[in-house]
């Protein structure tokens, strides 16, 4: 049975990064647009993606804890199993998504909606952004948006079975979307356009999806 890699958790981030741009390019700019031009850009927007990373590490500290428990019962289900056999299937929906062959993993963006409802507003205590300490606090609100990506991993670091393995996961995951963010925050664009070259996408996306099925595989062996 295979699990999803520190190295695959990164690059899933890295290749996913023009989604993670879509999905936060608007508040990664409110963070610097007003800013005086005398301010560097760089110590705010690190501490506002140190935010957020922080908060996908959480969230994967807690799944692998919950994972752990759930082997408690393997006893009565082989939970253990289903568990792999999930992480391979979002493994290949990550890979199809990564390839831009379909957009089935941003349907699981929904799945947060309830909770973001709540801490949205939250963020609006924290702009605009002056301070370090506010851009932290604003990217600890928004690692909770809603993202497909995000749940796709984290279904990985469930599987995990344990908070120690699933936290790295996330936070793996986390850094493999900072290189993008960090670009659009400075207005640098080659990075982003570079990435969604739709041969980088088939090519990262395939290989996702070959870990997934290969995964499959071996479960079903």
């Amino acid at each position: 049975m295979i699990e999803l890699s520190l190295i695959g958790a990164f690059l899933v981030g890295l290749l996913g990064g023009g989604h993670c741009a879509g999905m936060c390019g608007g508040i990664v700019a409110a963070v610097t647009m007003t800013l005086p031009k005398s301010r560097p850009k760089i110590g705010f927007l690190l501490a506002y993606n140190v935010g957020r990373i922080s908060s996908y590490a959480l969230v994967g500290v807690l799944a692998g804890a919950i994972g752990a428990s759930s082997f408690f019962l393997e006893h009565v289900l082989p939970i253990e199993r289903i568990l792999y056999g999930l992480a391979s299937v979002m493994l290949i929906v990550l890979g199809l998504y990564l390839a831009g062959i379909w957009q089935g993993v941003t349907k699981l963006e929904k799945v947060g909606s309830i909770i973001w409802k709540r801490l949205q507003p939250l963020s609006k205590r924290f702009l605009p952004v002056t301070t370090i300490s506010q851009a932290f606090l604003l990217g600890t609100i928004w690692g909770w948006l809603p993202c497909g990506l995000v749940y796709s991993v984290l279904v990985a670091a469930l599987a995990t079975g344990s908070p120690t393995e699933g936290g790295m996961l996330m936070l793996a995951f986390g850094l493999g979307t900072l290189p993008v963010l960090l670009a659009m925050g400075m207005a640098a664009v080659g990075l982003k356009t570079w990435l969604q070259n739709i041969w980088v996408r088939r090519v990262s996306g395939l290989l996702v999806l070959g870990s997934g099925v290969v995964g499959l595989i071996r479960l079903f062996n």
